[in-house]
């Protein structure tokens, strides 16, 4: 089920909702989120939410929690996104990518164990909500330009955080990630 308005794209569980901005002589309105549009998605309400401004030719990612699930709404500017579905690598198979090009307005959701980041093709304004409060103990990521991950960027990024560049690769993070499974026997 993808709850009213939602558009599945190709990764499982990733979905994108275009909102409708609507116009008159004063501005604009555009209904960015309610709560009933996300119960169908998950069972966790979200919990916390966040603006993040970014100058064009940020990326940011990629990163993704295996316990949080992501609602990112554009309301300023242009940009893409990347999602990776690291579900399968978590079970010995194989990561997939898809880039979803977002215009203002448009809501994606964002699964837990679906690594994500984006590309600003203009300044952009990015609201997220989230399904658990920040406390950066379920915050992982990976190199964004991995080529086992095959992220087809349709630039290359002119800012990238000195966290973002010192990722290690998808195959690292997952064997790290195993290890410490085997340790706490989950």
């Amino acid at each position: 089920m993808t709850g009213e308005g939602w558009l599945p794209t190709a990764t499982e569980g990733v979905l994108l909702r275009r909102n409708v901005e609507r116009l008159d002589e004063r501005g604009s309105f555009t209904e960015l989120w309610r709560a009933s549009l996300t119960r169908p998605l998950t069972d966790e309400p979200m919990v916390q939410a966040n603006l993040s401004r970014s100058l064009a030719g940020v990326l940011r990612g990629m990163h993704f929690h295996l316990r949080q699930a992501d609602i990112w709404m554009l309301v300023e500017g242009r940009a893409v996104a990347a999602v990776t579905d690291i579900r399968p690598a978590l079970r010995g198979g194989r990561a997939t990518s898809e880039i979803i090009e977002m215009s203002v307005g448009d809501a994606l959701f964002i699964p837990a164990q679906v690594a994500h980041g984006f590309l600003a093709l203009t300044d952009i304004a990015l609201v997220y909500l989230v399904s658990n409060e920040y406390d950066g103990a379920d915050e992982h990521g990976f190199a964004w330009d991995d080529p086992d991950a095959a992220i087809a960027w349709p630039a290359t990024p002119e800012i990238i955080s000195d966290r973002d560049r010192a990722n290690p690769t998808l195959r690292e993070l997952i064997s790290t990630l195993d290890q410490r499974a085997q340790i706490e026997g989950t």
